[in-house]
């Protein structure tokens, strides 16, 4: 056993059936001066020093002045991709937007064709540096989509590079099929062929082949439409996989209301907002999802949280980690991001990116919160006034420690 005691601030305690939404967001459930015990990779018992009950504990950790509170849960990912894109990243500067520079064969179909010609032990071997990274900055658990493949080959190399991954890496890790992600080239005079790849040969044959827990579509003007992402998810719930959708990111076209109707788990992006879309996730099982790193990269309007928190929904937020529009998988800067940008409390911007982001992609029975019997995968911070600084301190490296598994990093 290992008993962590004094600890300033344990964050994100006790029970959670379902995503913390509305107001109940911005009251953090939280113990001061408490102990924490873990016993094997488990969180075995937590609560006031002044209750700490005799424990013979191998191994005692003094955290005087620490925050404790679970890893982040990064529940939108795009990890697996063969190079960066920095050359875009100065054509912005100069002035063209994401859409220009995608209309003349950059964006995401400039990833598709470096991932086609990158073997998978190279995609792989980048992948699980980069994943390594990520958790060394307190990332505990992640979804990661494929999208840059866009044929059958290619969209299984990367499904199989995430599925090495889970097997190297002791976190949760969730795998999406977002062969959805824009229209290959030689399918450009063919969308319906491309639409009909997905359906009759993708789902069935990644699903049979358990390589995919849930199915992603980018629902957007010049991408996917409504139609066509209700056909794939249609498809993909046929075969045991969730939706959870690309929608929204930068126009309203009617794709919450449809992802909803197919009871996807989440609706990711949301930068552009109609009330209709809100009124659509009132009284649903779906989560939004906002990723404030995509906002900032390419300068476009943020998700307005406050009128989905204020609309009694939950929340969740994620990186967005990709090499064109998100190119930053760290959570510390995306929690900031959500006080700073978002509008969001320090307690709001914590809970949507551990127990909500634990829902948002389905390992909420094993990470996000302080709960007994849950993984202990755990943060200890460097010590602090309180958690309000977590998102004020922006760009310090504020961890002391990781727990991973029981485990000292």
């Amino acid at each position: 056993m290992k008993l962590i005691t004094n600890i300033h601030q344990l964050l994100v305690t006790g029970e959670f059936t379902g995503p913390v939404c509305g107001k109940a967001m911005s009251q953090m459930p939280y113990i001061t001066n408490a102990y924490l015990i873990i016993e094997e990779d488990r969180i075995y018992d937590f609560g006031p020093m002044e209750d700490l009950p005799p424990v013979a504990a191998v191994e005692i950790i003094d955290a005087t002045g620490k925050i404790i509170l679970p890893m982040w849960c990064d529940s939108h990912t795009h990890l697996v991709y063969a190079t960066g894109r920095e050359d875009e990243f100065v054509d912005r500067i100069n002035g063209l937007s994401y859409e220009e520079i995608a209309n003349r064969g950059g964006g995401i179909l400039n990833s598709v064709a470096r991932l086609r010609s990158m073997s998978e032990d190279a995609l792989y071997e980048d992948a699980l540096k980069r994943l390594q990274q990520l958790i060394a900055l307190g990332t505990g658990a992640i979804e990661i989509k494929s999208g840059y493949g866009l044929s059958v080959a290619a969209e299984k190399k990367m499904l199989r590079v995430i599925a090495r991954l889970k097997a190297a890496v002791d976190i949760p890790i969730k795998a999406t099929l977002l062969a959805a992600h824009a229209i290959p080239t030689e399918y450009k005079e063919n969308r319906a062929g491309y639409v009909q790849l997905i359906i009759e040969e993708m789902i069935p044959a990644f699903a049979k082949a358990k390589l995919c827990d849930f199915i992603d579509v980018f629902c957007e003007s010049g991408y996917f439409t409504v139609a066509e992402m209700e056909a794939i998810l249609t498809a993909g719930k046929q075969h045991g996989l969730r939706p959870k959708v690309h929608v929204n990111q930068f126009n309203a076209i009617g794709g919450i209301a449809a992802a909803v109707n197919h009871d996807a788990l989440s609706v990711d992006h949301l930068e552009e907002l109609a009330q209709e879309d809100i009124e659509a996730l009132q009284g649903s099982n779906t989560i939004p999802v906002a990723l404030p790193g995509c906002s900032f990269f390419l300068s476009i309007p943020y998700t307005p949280a406050r009128r989905l928190i204020d609309a009694g929904l939950p929340l969740a937020i994620a990186t967005d980690y990709n090499p064109g529009s998100a190119p930053s998988g760290n959570m510390n800067f995306t929690v900031a991001q959500a006080s700073i940008q978002l509008r969001m409390t320090p307690e709001e911007a914590i809970i949507a990116a551990t127990i909500n982001g634990a829902f948002a992609m389905d390992v909420a029975s094993k990470v996000g919160s302080i709960t007994k019997g849950k993984k202990a995968n755990l943060i200890i911070t460097t010590p602090q006034k309180s958690y309000n600084t977590l998102p004020y301190r922006f760009g310090y490296h504020q961890i002391d420690q990781l727990i991973l598994n029981g485990e000292l990093l």
